[in-house]
Formats: C-alpha cells, sequence, structure tokens
C-alpha cells in the first residue's frame, strides 16, 4: 500500500502541476472522490479473509454486530467502497495519516504559491521585464 501511495503521490503532484492554470477545481473534486474510493477498494482487497476483515472493522471503531455484518458480505469490492461503514471506518483523516495526498490540497497550494509571485502579473509574464509601477505613467 505504501508503495501505491508513493506512486500516486507523484503523478498527483505531476497532474496538478499540468493543470494548475486551468479551473479544475470541479473535475479534480470528483477524481478525488473516485481515489478514495479506489484507496478503500484496495484495503478492503487485502483484508481477504473474512476474520481478518471482522478485526479490522473492529479496530477501526465498527460497532460487533455491524462489523459481522459487513464483514461476512457477498458484495463486490467496488460496491463495498462506497458502502456507509468503510466511509465511516476509513476516512479521508485516516487516509491522509496513511500517506495520502489529496488532490484538492496539492492543486489549492500550488495555485496559491502561483498567485503570491510577484511575477504573474500579465504585463511582466507577457513582455518579461520587472513589476511596472503604473502611478508614474500619469505624471508625466
Amino acid at each position: 500500500m505504501d508503495e501505491r501511495l508513493l506512486k500516486l503521490s507523484q503523478v498527483t503532484r505531476g497532474w496538478v502541476n499540468y493543470f494548475y492554470k486551468a479551473n479544475a477545481r470541479q473535475h479534480l473534486i470528483r477524481l478525488d472522490e473516485w481515489m478514495q474510493a479506489r484507496l478503500r477498494m484496495c484495503i478492503w482487497k487485502q483484508w481477504k479473509r473474512v476474520k481478518t476483515r471482522i478485526s479490522n472493522l473492529q479496530k477501526l471503531g465498527a460497532s460487533k454486530q455491524k462489523a459481522y455484518e459487513w464483514g461476512n458480505t457477498r458484495k463486490g469490492y467496488w460496491r463495498i467502497a462506497h458502502s456507509p461503514i468503510l466511509q465511516s471506518t476509513i476516512t479521508n483523516e485516516r487516509l491522509k495519516q496513511k500517506g495520502y495526498v489529496p488532490l484538492m490540497d496539492t492543486y489549492t497550494l500550488r495555485r496559491k504559491t502561483l498567485m503570491n509571485r510577484r511575477d504573474t502579473e500579465p504585463y511582466v509574464r507577457w513582455c518579461g521585464r520587472t513589476k511596472v509601477n503604473h502611478a508614474t505613467f500619469g505624471s508625466g
């Protein structure tokens, strides 16, 4: 799982660095939700045995009854990834603690650093000069 999160982090940084100028907030939110569900699915898949699923759900805070119900389910991995039991036990905060970096966090940070740079004024980007003091143009 650690290798998967490391590779996902690298790909995420690459995507955000490529798309940071676009207004892609809604697309990244949907993609973020999909990736979180995919990670939950992978975790559920790693817990192959029913006994492992039940004990891990109980460790994550599910009641004994709910852990038994969901641990014995025959539903598919993707359906379980969207289930209330996995969304309440394997929360986004737990995924972050494990090493998952959400796309929106990276995107917001990248956009914020872009906006704080001094050379982001359109005139400066266009001609490559230093920032122009517009007050001096009217006095002359």
